[in-house]
């Protein structure tokens, strides 16, 4: 997608990339479940919540660290995306589970707003490619 820059996207709190960044994921995902022979609408909606919620994009999150996979710019926009309060209460997670997933969230919505996609597509892929490979999200 080829959008304008935002000039002041390094700026903008964890929430706000972490709202661009919730759209962004979940478009990749209905790209990769699509690619994968899926059509079915009740298929599609199961399958992608396997990836977009705050449980399954926390475990993302934790094994792409523990691959040291984020530069320290994008560790510094985890941080702020973590740390950031929303002031609401998620209904079927933890609040630390949900603050890591915000965090995720983040630094997608921070590399599609600073047109990073290359850095982006590699984030999603390994991001996707960790969850493929698990059976049961921890």
């Amino acid at each position: 997608m080829n959008l304008e820059t935002i000039k002041d996207a390094k700026q903008l709190n964890g929430l706000a990339l972490a709202y661009m960044g919730d759209a962004v994921l979940e478009v990749y995902v209905r790209h990769h479940l699509l690619k994968q022979g899926m059509t079915r609408p009740n298929d599609l909606h199961r399958q992608s919540r396997r990836y977009v919620s705050a449980k399954s994009q926390a475990s993302m999150l934790f094994a792409l660290e523990e691959q040291e996979f984020f530069t320290e710019e994008e560790q510094a926009v985890l941080r702020r995306g973590r740390n950031a309060k929303s002031g609401t209460v998620p209904k079927n997670t933890d609040v630390q589970t949900y603050r890591y997933s915000t965090a995720f969230e983040a630094v997608i919505g921070y590399l599609f707003l600073e047109n990073r996609e290359d850095r982006l597509n590699e984030l999603i892929k390994a991001a996707l490619e960790k969850r493929d490979g698990r059976e049961e999200v921890k």
